[in-house]
């Protein structure tokens, strides 16, 4: 396994998962002007803190698979 790799693809996930939620919550509020209320859905707070986890995990993966390639 190469923990370089891991660890960069981990640190782009991660910062792609937060771009992701952040840019869906502008979304909702700019476009849609509708405020997403995330202390009051907890479903909501759920998927704001899983994504960027999610995101983070699997950019781990790929950059340990890519950095291993070549």
């Amino acid at each position: 396994m190469n923990i370089p790799g891991a660890f960069i693809g981990f640190l782009v996930g991660g910062a792609a998962g937060f771009l992701l939620t952040e840019t869906v919550g502008a979304f909702f509020t700019f476009v849609i002007d509708r405020t997403l209320d995330v202390d009051g859905t907890p479903v909501l707070l759920a998927a704001f803190i899983a994504v960027p986890i999610l995101t983070a995990v699997l950019g781990a993966a790929a950059g340990a698979r890519f950095e291993s390639r070549g």
